[in-house]
């Protein structure tokens, strides 16, 4: 967690106990007037009403906007995250659902501060290399099969941030459209979003949630931007 001017920043994993505790805990002890969450509008009416969002899927109005790569791509994601999460007992985005929740409880507006996902991905597919689509199967292979690196870290709780540090790392170097779209420019995008915010209130407290690979993007981007040489 990061604290600057008003803003307090939570860097989460999306399937953690330990996220949801600390974003329970911290909109209750410090009783913010805004909750900001790394969603979009789409995705935040997906999580607070999953039936909607199922009818959706079955309709196929997603792979419309996302097209067949984009589409495949977003339920491999979505299928990942939630055999994780079953593994420590929680459900994909239980963090932000416990945000809203709590911001509800002390009556705290509810800020949308990420890139429509739809934007997100056909971006990342116009951007994407056959060389990292390669490289990205070949990896996923030897994944399945119990080759290659093996990182462990207890998926109950945050990693550390010199482990976050070296996987966003790995991520730049091996995957740089992935880093590029998935990562570098939603952090610009969210932390303008905050960045604005901050000024426009900045006499209220502002607890911002999002992935534990965003946070220290953000809070870099935001300080450069607060700084006098930067105006």
């Amino acid at each position: 967690m990061i604290e600057y001017k008003n803003l307090i920043l939570i860097g989460t994993s999306h399937i953690s106990p330990e996220s949801i505790a600390l974003v329970r805990r911290t909109i209750q002890e410090r009783n913010p007037k805004y909750v900001a969450v790394e969603l979009d509008r789409g995705r935040f009416h997906g999580l607070m009403h999953p039936e909607s969002r199922k009818k959706k899927r079955m309709s196929f109005q997603e792979f419309k906007k996302l097209g067949a790569s984009g589409f495949l791509f977003a339920l491999f994601g979505a299928w990942i995250e939630e055999k994780l999460g079953k593994m420590v007992g929680t459900k994909p985005g239980a963090e932000m659902k416990t945000a809203i929740h709590e911001a509800a409880k002390v009556q705290a507006k509810i800020l949308l501060i990420d890139q429509e996902i739809s934007i997100t991905i056909r971006r990342l597919f116009k951007t994407l290399t056959w060389k990292e689509k390669m490289r990205f199967a070949g990896d996923l292979v030897k994944g399945l099969f119990g080759f290659g690196e093996k990182i462990a870290f207890d998926l109950r709780k945050v990693p550390k941030e010199e482990l976050i540090d070296k996987l966003v790392e790995q991520v730049r170097n091996r995957y740089p459209s992935f880093y590029k779209v998935l990562i570098e420019e939603r952090n610009i995008f969210m932390a303008k979003r905050l960045h604005v915010a901050m000024e426009k209130y900045p006499d209220v407290i502002i607890v911002a949630i999002v992935g534990a690979g965003h946070q220290k993007g953000i809070y870099e981007y935001i300080t450069n931007a607060s700084s006098p040489s930067s105006s």
